[in-house]
C-alpha cells in the first residue's frame, strides 16, 4: 500500500485538478512518521532520478532535520550528491528558524557563523511568515523547473513545527495555495498527530487526497496492570506497527487499505497484511441510530414483493400495468384488456409496440397532440 502512494505520488496531478497530497500522521504511541516520510522521499526522488515521475524537481522543507541529514540519507540510497542540484531544492528552516543567529552575530554576541547558503540549500530565518516562506518554495521550484510548463514535488518534513509557529488557517492556506499551483506535481507532509487539537488534524486530514496514519500492533487494554506485560507490549512495538492508508479517489470513492512495517537499521519494509473486504466496508458506513442493513428475514420479505411492471410468468396470463389500477383490478376487467394482450403477443418478438390508454372519455381529443405546437417559437 506504501507503494500505492509512491506511485500516486509520482504520477502527479492532471490538467485543471489539484496536485495529489498525503499528511503521515503519527503519535507516541508509535513514532515512526519520519520513517515513513523517508521512504516516500527516497521513492519519489529516485522516480525523479529515473525520469519516471511527473516532475522534474523536489522542493523539500526541512524544519525537524538539517540539510546534511536529508543529504546523507539520499546519499546512502545511490543518489550522487554531485546532481543534487539539477534537481534538489532544500529550504533550510531548521538552523535559524526565528532569526536568533542572524541578529545575535548583528550585536556582536556571538562570532560563529550560520552555514551559507549555496545553490542547493536556503535559509530561512522567519519560518512564522508564510507568506515569505510560500515565495520562497515557489522561488526554489522555478529554480528546477523554469517558468514554463515543468512541475516540481514539494516535500514539507513536519506541518506540526509550522504549526507551532503559526496558526492552522494560515498553515492551511499554505497547502492549498501548494496543491493549487499549476507547476505543482505532488505534496506532502508529517504530522504529530497527538500535538494538536481535533480541529487541526482533521483540517489537515481534510485538504489531503491521501491519509497514512501509523498506530501500533498492539494497544494495551488497561494502562493499570503491571509493568512486565506493558513492557512486553512496548517491547513488541517498539520497531514494528501497522500503517493504514486512505485514498481518495476522483470518482468520489474511498478506498482503504492496511499494512504492517518493521524497521530495520536505518529502512523500512512494508507488508501486505489479508483484511476481510466486509470488514473494509463495514468502516466506512456511519454510525447513526438505526439499521442500515438488512437482516435476513426482511431479505426474504422483501424478495416476495410482487413489482407492478414485473412480469411474473408463473403459467397466468401477463397482465399489463398501465398506471392507473392495481393489477388486482386489472385482473376483473381481463375481457376489456384480452384485445390489446392478443395484439401484444401477435406481434414480433423483435418489435415493440406502444398501446395507449385514455385515462377518461372526457378528455379532449387535442390533449394527445403538443401543447406547445400553436407557439411561434
Amino acid at each position: 500500500m506504501a507503494e500505492l502512494i509512491c506511485r500516486a505520488l509520482r504520477d502527479g496531478a492532471l490538467d485543471g485538478e489539484h496536485a495529489p497530497a498525503l499528511t503521515i500522521k503519527d503519535s507516541i504511541d508509535s513514532p515512526f512518521g519520519p520513517h515513513v516520510f523517508n521512504h516516500v522521499l527516497a521513492q519519489l526522488s529516485a522516480n525523479i532520478l529515473a525520469a519516471k515521475s511527473q516532475s522534474q524537481g523536489l522542493v523539500l522543507v526541512a524544519s525537524s532535520q538539517s540539510p546534511s541529514f536529508y543529504f546523507d540519507l539520499l546519499k546512502s540510497r545511490g543518489n550522487d550528491v554531485a546532481s543534487f542540484h539539477k534537481w534538489l531544492r532544500v529550504l533550510d528552516c531548521y538552523t535559524d528558524p526565528l532569526g536568533w543567529k542572524v541578529r545575535l552575530m548583528a550585536c556582536g554576541s556571538i562570532s560563529s557563523r550560520s552555514p551559507e547558503a549555496s545553490n542547493t540549500v536556503r535559509l530561512c530565518t522567519d519560518v512564522r511568515n508564510l507568506d515569505n516562506l510560500s515565495l520562497s518554495i515557489m522561488e526554489l521550484g522555478r529554480e528546477l523547473v523554469g517558468q514554463g510548463k515543468g512541475r516540481f514535488s514539494v516535500a514539507i518534513d513536519s506541518a506540526s513545527e509550522m504549526i507551532r509557529h503559526a496558526s492552522i488557517s494560515s498553515v492551511a492556506a499554505l497547502l492549498s495555495n501548494l496543491r493549487s499551483h499549476d507547476q505543482v506535481s505532488c505534496a506532502f507532509w508529517l504530522l504529530h498527530s497527538d500535538l494538536h487539537d481535533v480541529r487541526v488534524t482533521a483540517a489537515l486530514e481534510y485538504m489531503s487526497s491521501m491519509l497514512g496514519s501509523i498506530e501500533p500492533m498492539n494497544r494495551p487494554a488497561n494502562v493499570q496492570r503491571g509493568n512486565s506485560e506493558n513492557l512486553s507490549l512496548f517491547e513488541q512495538n517498539s520497531n514494528k506497527g501497522k500503517f493504514h492508508v486512505r485514498l481518495k479517489r476522483r470518482n468520489g470513492r474511498v478506498r482503504l487499505m492496511n499494512e504492517e512495517f518493521c524497521i530495520e537499521q536505518s529502512s523500512i519494509k512494508f507488508t501486505a497484511v489479508s483484511s476481510e473486504d466486509g470488514i473494509i466496508s463495514q468502516g466506512l458506513v456511519p454510525k447513526v441510530q438505526f439499521n442500515l442493513q438488512l437482516s435476513e428475514k426482511e431479505r426474504i420479505e422483501r424478495a416476495k414483493v410482487v413489482l407492478p411492471f414485473e412480469h411474473q410468468g408463473t403459467g397466468k396470463p401477463i397482465e399489463i400495468y398501465d398506471g392507473r389500477q392495481s393489477l388486482n383490478e386489472s385482473s376483473t376487467e381481463s375481457t376489456n384488456s384480452s384485445s390489446a394482450e392478443k395484439v401484444q403477443t401477435n406481434q414480433d418478438p423483435g418489435k415493440g409496440e406502444i398501446i395507449y390508454f385514455r385515462d377518461s372519455d372526457d378528455e379532449m381529443p387535442d390533449s394527445d397532440e403538443d401543447p406547445d405546437d400553436d407557439l411561434d417559437i
